[in-house]
């Protein structure tokens, strides 16, 4: 290298470049020609971040947050809950009346179906104590009460007796017999007994019916 070329660092620019600084036009960080909006953007971004991150942690729910929120709508729910829980309740307690209901009512429906294999044996029960066949402490007397007995503990209950007013939706009606001393329709004789079983009607009584009549 020749004397003229060999830096000299009596001036300014050789002994800035000895020294290793930038070159012309590439700007020093915090130098003169830094651009105060993007440092400013860049402050902005990391304040942001480090609150969002301070922010989900402190709204982050525990499982104790969620129990402890539960007990306390248990101990003190709100208008609309205490609507919500009077009307599950008032449905729970209706559904349980319309299945007890039905419960019953399948219940006689299934016993009435059994228990219609037995009336042949009432009524040849019923003709035999007409005609005086079930008088006395006999077998034949004491098997008969024992049948009529379990058959209404089931609650089979027999109805239809003379001199009972005609009701047309439980009697049915085999004859007439116009009859001058009577005012209304009355059961003149029983053919055919009818059955209850419970609150159901298992069978009609087929009847005679006495009727008024001016002669």
């Amino acid at each position: 290298m020749t004397d003229a070329n060999r830096p000299d660092e009596n001036r300014p620019e050789d002994a800035a470049a000895a020294a290793g600084a930038p070159e012309s036009g590439a700007p020093a960080a915090g130098g003169a020609d830094s651009d105060p909006a993007v440092e400013a953007e860049f402050v902005d971004a990391e304040a942001t971040d480090a609150a969002s991150a301070e922010g989900i942690e402190e709204d982050e729910l525990t499982v104790q947050d969620i129990l402890d929120a539960a007990d306390l709508e248990a101990s003190d729910p709100s208008s609309e809950h205490l609507a919500d829980l009077k009307r599950v309740t008032a449905e729970y307690a209706n559904y349980r009346k319309r299945t007890e209901a039905n419960r019953e009512i399948e219940r006689e429906r299934v016993t009435g179906e059994v228990v219609k294999v037995l009336l042949p044996v009432l009524d040849d029960l019923y003709r035999a104590e007409k005609h005086g066949d079930l008088e006395g402490d006999t077998a034949f007397a004491t098997i008969a009460a024992k049948l009529r007995a379990s058959t209404e503990r089931i609650g089979l209950k027999p109805y239809g007796s003379v001199g009972d007013v005609f009701d047309p939706t439980v009697h049915e009606a085999i004859f007439q017999m116009p009859t001058p001393d009577i005012d209304v329709e009355t059961v003149g004789d029983v053919v055919e007994t009818g059955y209850y079983l419970g609150s159901s009607l298992l069978r009609v009584a087929k009847v005679v019916v006495q009727v008024p009549s001016d002669g």
